[in-house]
């Protein structure tokens, strides 16, 4: 999907609301195209753009003193990027790293604080976006805590798989252990245990999916819980299939 072809309610925060608000939108925002392994944003720094993905999305990644780092949420067609801005906080407490490039519309952070005020639909839908992703956030941080890393691997996966919206994910084991916050060692027995049960296929940096059911009940509940929430506060399921 190129720019020039977007459409706004590809992305699930859009298309609910009403058609003068996202016009309203749509003169303020223009679409652009995000590339893989782009730093939208650093932690601390002031946010300039928001972003609402509609087939590329983007991972959302706290860092450490020391240097560890951990994804605790990504956001894709179903979500946005800036989501502080909603709670006047100009500066970004994660760094936003593009993971899967492809369209987004972009809109200035100034434009968007103003637009709030004129688009009350919009605005309230946001803020019921920021309550999903703050459960998200936490569920997050428990599921590194309590579960093993084959489960969280394999929930990681599914909600790539769901923003990517393809079966094979171009994935290496280097980078899998920095979003996951593990040693690669560690990605490399989680990976061969998931093959081993036949849910995917990996070689040299790819990874496929080729039994999502499997997937989904080798994953932690947390991936499911995640769903069912999105679909509860927003109405709309967590599928770019929808």
């Amino acid at each position: 999907m190129t720019p020039s072809l977007i459409v706004p309610a590809a992305n699930q925060l859009l298309s609910r609301i009403p058609p003068q608000e996202l016009a309203v939108f749509m003169m303020e925002s223009e679409p652009v195209t995000l590339t893989f392994g782009d730093v939208l944003v650093e932690p601390g720094a002031v946010i300039e753009k928001v972003y609402f993905p509609i087939d590329s999305f983007i991972s959302l990644i706290v860092g450490l003193d020391d240097g560890d780092t951990l994804e605790v949420t990504m956001a894709g067609r179903e979500g946005m990027m800036g989501a502080s801005l909603l709670l006047g906080v100009q500066e970004s407490p994660l760094r936003a790293l593009v993971q899967g490039g492809g369209a987004a519309l972009c809109i200035e952070a100034a434009r968007f604080q103003s637009l709030l005020l004129t688009c009350p639909v919009l605005h309230k839908r946001l803020l019921r976006y920021l309550y999903v992703l703050m459960n998200q956030i936490a569920h997050t941080v428990a599921c590194t805590h309590f579960h093993q890393v084959e489960a969280r691997l394999a929930r990681w996966l599914l909600m790539t798989q769901d923003r990517a919206g393809s079966d094979s994910l171009q994935l290496t084991h280097e980078f899998l252990a920095v979003m996951l916050g593990v040693r690669r060692a560690g990605i490399t027995q989680a990976a061969t245990a998931l093959q081993a049960r036949g849910v995917i296929r990996y070689h040299r940096g790819s990874i496929t999916v080729i039994d999502r059911a499997g997937l989904v009940e080798a994953s932690c509940g947390c991936y499911a819980h995640d769903c069912s929430l999105y679909a509860q506060v927003l109405g709309a399921p967590l599928d770019p299939s929808s």
